[in-house]
Order: C-alpha cells, then sequence, then structure tokens
C-alpha cells in the first residue's frame, strides 16, 4: 500500500512580535524553500520584528547540505531584519544545521521545541 504524500500548507497570520507561521505537510528539500519563499512574500509592512515559526513537517530531516543550501538562497531577502525562532515541536531532528548556519550568515535565529520558550527569547529583542 503506497502513502501519498501530504500537501505542503502554509498558514500565516500576524503576532503581537511580527507574524506567525504554521507549516505541515512532508518534509522536503522543495517544500522547505516553498514555504520560506511564502514567508518573506509577506514580510513587507509587517510591524514588529519577530517571526515565529511553528514547524510540523512529516518525514525525513533536511541534510546538512540541504540546510546550507536554504540558507544561502535566503541571501539578499528581508529576513534578516526579523529575529526568528523556529519552532519543532516533534523534536528538533537534526535541524540544529539551520541554526549554526544561518547564525554564520547573520541571521539571529534559534530552534526551540516549544511555542512558549520561542515567544519569550522573541520579546526578549
Amino acid at each position: 500500500m503506497e502513502v501519498e504524500a501530504s500537501p505542503l500548507q502554509v498558514e500565516i497570520s500576524r503576532h503581537r512580535l511580527g507574524l506567525r507561521v504554521h507549516v505541515r505537510g512532508e518534509e522536503t528539500f522543495e517544500n522547505t524553500v516553498a514555504y520560506w519563499r511564502t514567508i518573506i512574500d509577506k514580510l513587507d509592512g509587517i510591524p514588529g520584528r519577530g517571526l515565529l515559526l511553528i514547524d510540523e513537517l512529516q518525514g525525513t530531516p533536511l541534510s546538512e547540505p540541504q540546510w546550507l543550501d536554504l540558507i544561502v538562497s535566503m541571501d539578499g531577502s528581508h529576513l534578516r531584519r526579523f529575529r526568528i525562532a523556529h519552532v519543532r515541536p516533534g523534536g528538533l531532528r537534526d535541524v540544529e544545521y539551520c541554526e549554526l548556519f544561518a547564525r554564520d550568515a547573520d541571521y539571529d535565529a534559534r530552534v526551540f521545541v516549544d511555542e512558549g520558550s520561542a515567544e519569550r527569547w522573541l520579546a526578549e529583542a
């Protein structure tokens, strides 16, 4: 029996600190790039500097080279003006590569396993 991959779902809403994004679906490089592109398209005119990302993608985690490719592909976007809290409620699952590469590229980003900790960190800015 073949299991069909779940489509990418991106829910974006205003948050008291900026923007809240909730993503669900299959964890692929293409889906990850797609949701980041969607986020970038919504950043203009957002008050605040916080980006709260709730990432519930399922499947095989991205590899270290894929995370690096993702960070490099975001260069030149408005993301650097935001403090990014990337929440993985299901566990980090190698997403710490993303934090390390993001920080090396001068993004203010951290990875969390719960939304409350992420919001507290965003509010510190």
